[in-house]
């Protein structure tokens, strides 16, 4: 947690916060936080700052909270992901969150079976939770949407020429004959399919609606491994 993601219930007042559960465990147990220490916090979809511990109990840390800052400029990219598995899910939705991702579509494909669909990790509770700990890692605020579409053609018939419209619009699939490319300067979105890929009907309505197929090289990646070579590469996201 390398900043305090606030939210409205945590306000006792315009300047203070109380922090409890998770958050106040890892004050304690990781950063090993004393009153008078300064934290770095931000709150959702707003300015981030510092936070001046002014009383730590066992149950709770009050802070004194100053938002000065401007959060990182999201990524220009809406990025469609064919639902991936469940063990998989949580970790490929933080990943998303801590790149810049703001625009998240989770859709259908003929390799996603049906189960994954029923994971837990689909609840808006979940989604928070996972998308939170993400912009906690990159410090960031602006919370990411995610929308599910789980029937492919509709989707890709009706609402992704819109989605597309001002993008560069490209679909991962091994085996295409354009590199993808690098450092973009515009607006983009990106289609990744399942493990195993896109079906040869998938990627051509892609392409109809717009989309220019794309590879990284010869090698198969995993989704969780594709997803942050991918937007790394079209906008050099990641610092270390």
């Amino acid at each position: 947690m390398n900043l305090a993601l606030l939210f409205d219930d945590d306000f006792v007042s315009p300047d203070r916060v109380i922090l409890r559960g998770r958050r106040l465990s890892h004050l304690q147990s990781v950063i090993k936080v004393a009153e008078g220490d300064a934290i770095p916090v931000g709150r959702v979809n707003g300015d981030m700052g510092s936070g001046e511990v002014l009383r730590l109990t066992d149950t709770e840390a009050e802070l004194l909270i100053r938002l000065d800052q401007e959060p990182p400029a999201p990524l220009a990219l809406t990025l469609i992901l064919a639902m991936p598995r469940p063990k998989m899910f949580r970790r490929i939705l933080q990943t998303c969150a801590a790149l810049g991702v703001k625009d998240i579509w989770l859709i259908n494909s003929y390799k996603v079976e049906k189960s994954f669909w029923q994971t837990p990790w689909l609840s808006d509770e979940h989604l928070r939770e996972n998308l939170t700990l993400g912009l906690e890692q990159a410090k960031d605020t602006r919370m990411p949407r995610v929308q599910v579409r789980k029937l492919f053609k509709p989707f890709v018939e009706d609402e992704l020429p819109v989605l597309l419209a001002g993008k560069q619009a490209l679909v991962a699939h091994p085996g295409t004959s354009t590199p993808c490319p690098v450092h973009l300067n515009r607006p983009a979105a990106l289609c990744i399919g399942p493990e195993g890929g896109f079906t040869p009907y998938e990627v051509d309505k892609l392409e109809e609606a717009g989309c220019q197929g794309v590879h990284l090289g010869p090698r198969i990646l995993r989704m969780e491994t594709a997803v942050p070579v991918l937007v790394s590469r079209l906008f050099d996201a990641c610092a270390f």
